[in-house]
């Protein structure tokens, strides 16, 4: 799916794990081409060091497709590019040493989705998906979005 959405587009990757989904969306399906740039953005080095592996074994141009180490809420605040599709999928709950906060999904995944709609261009999607059996999307997102 984020093959076939990604032709030709800016793509945002947070909390990229592995960037298998960036390799997806810059390789494209079919014909169409995958994304022109993308960003992966995840705290974990240990993941970034797969993604950047994932990414050459996918021949992808890390001058066009580039990894960030940073805290996704913090790179979002910090952020000023934007991007045509966006790919969210944060875990259910994290309490990294290296954040500045723990991370629970149903408390804060609107506070997510509001700095990641501020990086999303005109026209652009935002894929927002998370594995809580029991999430509850917040009803002020659906209204607004």
């Amino acid at each position: 799916m984020l093959g076939e959405m990604a032709a030709g587009k800016r793509f945002l990757n947070l909390f990229c794990y592995t960037g298998v989904a960036t390799v997806q969306a810059a390789l494209g399906s079919g014909s169409a081409g995958g994304a022109v740039e993308s960003v992966s953005v995840d705290l974990s080095n240990t993941y970034l060091q797969w993604a950047r592996d994932n990414f050459a074994l996918n021949r992808l141009d890390p001058g066009r497709h580039r990894v960030v180490r940073d805290d996704c809420p913090r790179w979002l605040e910090s952020a000023r590019a934007e991007f045509d599709l966006i790919f969210m999928d944060p875990p259910t709950f994290s309490n990294s040493k290296k954040m500045e906060d723990t991370l629970d999904i149903q408390r804060d995944h609107g506070r997510l989705v509001r700095l990641a709609m501020a990086r999303l261009a005109p026209g652009g999607t935002l894929v927002f998906s998370n594995n809580q059996r029991r999430f509850t999307l917040d009803a002020d997102l659906v209204d607004h979005y």
